[in-house]
């Protein structure tokens, strides 16, 4: 009967262990890879972050200012922002959704569909998302380069358009 107790005892204890193991394996993967988790909720930072040309380009400024929720998993990169509305009406929010596995994402909005590809840097330190649209007749492309510098998430966009490259630097503090 003793015997059969610490077999017993000894098969709970190597459940509970493998449960736990199994339950840090996601985080313990996410450290490995040494790449950047960018989840939370971030706001805009407008001294430390750099508008360019009027801040009012593809991609840049008024586009990408605000608020923002970051949701990210091993395979997903989700984007809600919060940007002031037009003339300072109600707040517009938009929801881009991102693959990390290097294929084409569909995004669409009242400007048309965009497609995006996210791939990460060799090093896994940064994610670059590509992103081109067709706007009124013309391709536009804007290449976002995400990276955490310190506790800031930094936000590089450069954006080619009819009018010629805009490049933004839009710097984030987590909330």
């Amino acid at each position: 009967m003793k015997k059969n107790l610490n077999n017993q005892q000894q098969f709970l204890r190597l459940f509970f262990l493998l449960v736990v193991i199994a339950l840090m394996m996601p985080a313990v993967a996410q450290a490995q890879s040494g790449k950047p988790n960018f989840a939370g909720t971030w706001a805009m930072n407008a001294e430390k972050s750099q508008m360019g040309q009027g801040g009012q380009g593809f991609g840049g400024g008024r586009m990408n200012s605000g608020n923002m929720v970051v949701s990210q998993d091993a395979n997903t990169l989700t984007v809600e922002r919060t940007r002031p509305g037009r003339d300072g009406g109600n707040p517009v929010t938009t929801t881009l959704k991102y693959t990390l596995d290097g294929k084409e994402s569909v995004n669409a909005s009242q400007m048309g569909d965009s497609k995006s590809v996210a791939t990460w840097s060799p090093d896994g330190k940064s994610l670059k998302i590509v992103t081109t649209r067709s706007f009124n007749g013309n391709a536009m492309t804007s290449t976002e380069e995400w990276s955490m510098n310190g506790a800031n998430l930094s936000i590089k966009n450069t954006a080619t358009t009819p009018n010629g490259d805009m490049t933004t630097v839009m710097v984030y503090d987590k909330k």
